[in-house]
């Protein structure tokens, strides 16, 4: 075959782009049509409304056809693109809940809601095993540091949203949860023996990989493995990916990489020399979300290697059919009748997240609540800010306001943890909550100069190791979170969550 507009066609097929804008504009239509791409990957600049995103979401169906594969990272907590829907807890916070039936109705709910939108493909649950607390970028978003329990409960997530008809995608093969660098950053190691591997990051995705259900879809992490492959990160490792997860477990689903925008992989490699070493690897699609500039480089190398046999055609069939097999499975777009049910459910499915979000609040230490009605002084963050993962926190000014609807609120705030004077805050006998609203951990200026009365660690669980204080841990600051907080300050819930990593 050297024909070069069918191979540009063939690997398109292979690809999942990200857009620009909040519409499907004619050059990008083209762009989509002209190499018969597939997969699309909406991010929350993308979004605005339902009513927008559902015909962005039509328009790419239409442009991309029956076999569209239209996805978004709707984990929960921190890390959700559609906003406005019922928001679901972190995976950490169900970990505290540990309650499959609980994890299952949320994993149902959020299909619902994606589903609804006109995705097909969400990229969760994380099945990344957290027991680094110095870990920039998975702590709450990891449902805990133990493989069975940990795996029970994103499982059982997985089996919800497979059950409202929206393929789920396991992250970030073969583990992410022990490092201390984000790979969005840089390029993570995990330095650590085969046994060890096996024993504790392995599990969850060995057991996702086999079984009655196994997960339709897995994504590979940007880290290097010595032990595995010394040479190329996961991604990029036929070690990995196909000597481990296809021969060895006998993986079938879709593999596909992370980001390959990512600083892991973009400061080290070509756009399309990466995408190539990770499709020859083993890895199914290639998530090509830069420019569009690489992205027309990745369908130029792709095709290149088809071309010359570097990338065999019989094994780019085979990848072919499983994604074929996937968005047969799980077909996007939503017919009228469903989003009427969709409305009708909104309310209950809110109703779910609130009570979620209650089930996983936990506690560390002598926690103790202000007397009602009484003045209390609120500390925390002026700015809010992302990870370029998740979402922004929450605003000290709404959670003043939260927490005004029981107290009378004095708010406090600061720039930098590490420059503030945490002395000068008055001694004079005021309750005094520190409010975390950002996934950084604190340094040692602040952890040794103040103590709050209570701390309400609102996004990073591990910020409560930080001070000798107690805390309330919420795993996340989405609105129900906050109502969750105010419910245990007024008396009428306990914190019955139980953190589920160590330390705590």
């Amino acid at each position: 075959m050297n024909d070069l507009s069918e191979l540009r066609r063939i690997a398109g097929q292979l690809i999942m782009v990200r857009l620009f804008g909040t519409e499907l504009d004619e050059d990008t239509a083209a762009f989509l049509r002209d190499n018969r791409i597939r997969g699309a990957c909406l991010f929350r600049q993308n979004m605005l409304n339902a009513e927008q995103l559902t015909g962005f979401t039509g328009a790419l169906r239409e442009v991309m056809g029956e076999q569209s594969l239209i996805a978004l990272d709707q984990e929960g907590g921190a890390v959700v693109r559609s906003t406005w829907v019922p928001a679901p807890p972190s995976a950490m916070a169900l970990g505290a809940a540990n309650d499959p039936e609980l994890a299952f109705e949320v994993g149902a709910a959020v299909a619902r809601a994606v589903r609804g939108l006109g995705f097909n493909w969400n990229f969760a649950p994380v099945l990344d095993l957290n027991n680094n607390p110095h870990n920039p970028v998975i702590a709450e978003r990891s449902f805990g540091a133990d493989p069975e329990t940990a795996t029970r409960i994103a499982l059982a997530w997985m089996a919800g949203s497979e059950s409202e008809g929206v393929a789920c995608c396991v992250k970030h093969f073969p583990g992410h949860g022990d490092t201390h660098v984000d790979s969005h950053r840089a390029l993570p190691t995990v330095d650590k023996p085969l046994a060890e591997l096996e024993r504790f990051e392995f599990a969850p995705f060995r057991m996702a990989a086999g079984g009655a259900a196994p997960a339709p879809a897995m994504m590979t992490a940007h880290i290097v493995y010595p032990a595995l492959d010394p040479d190329y990160p996961a991604t990029m490792s036929h070690t990995i990916l196909t000597g481990i997860l296809r021969e060895q477990w006998n993986y079938g689903g879709v593999v596909i990489t992370d980001g390959m925008d990512m600083h892991a992989i973009a400061h080290r490699y070509g756009a399309g020399q990466a995408a190539v070493r990770a499709l020859v690897a083993g890895a199914d699609m290639v998530m090509a979300i830069g420019s569009r500039e690489t992205q027309e480089e990745t369908v130029a190398a792709i095709a290149a290697a088809i071309a010359s046999g570097e990338l065999p055609l019989n094994q780019v069939e085979q990848k072919l059919a499983r994604l074929a097999a996937l968005a047969a499975g799980h077909p996007a777009g939503a017919t009228g009748a469903r989003n009427a049910a969709l409305q009708d459910s909104d309310r209950a499915d809110r109703a779910l997240m609130a009570r979620a979000w209650q089930r996983g609040l936990s506690a560390r230490g002598a926690v103790r609540r202000p007397a009602p009605g009484s003045k209390i002084r609120l500390v925390a963050r002026q700015d809010v800010v992302s990870d370029g993962v998740s979402e922004a926190g929450v605003p000290a000014a709404t959670l003043a306001a939260s927490l005004g609807q029981l107290f009378e609120v004095e708010l406090v705030t600061f720039a930098d943890a590490e420059a503030f004077d945490w002395r000068a805050l008055p001694q004079d006998g005021r309750f005094t909550i520190l409010a975390s609203t950002s996934r950084r951990r604190y340094g040692p200026h602040a952890r040794d100069t103040w103590r709050p009365d209570l701390h309400l660690a609102l996004w990073n669980p591990y910020q409560a190791l930080d001070f000798a204080a107690p805390a309330l841990m919420t795993y996340g600051f989405a609105a129900p979170a906050l109502d969750a907080v105010n419910a245990w300050l007024a008396g009428r819930i306990e914190a019955a969550g139980q953190c589920p990593v160590p330390g705590f």
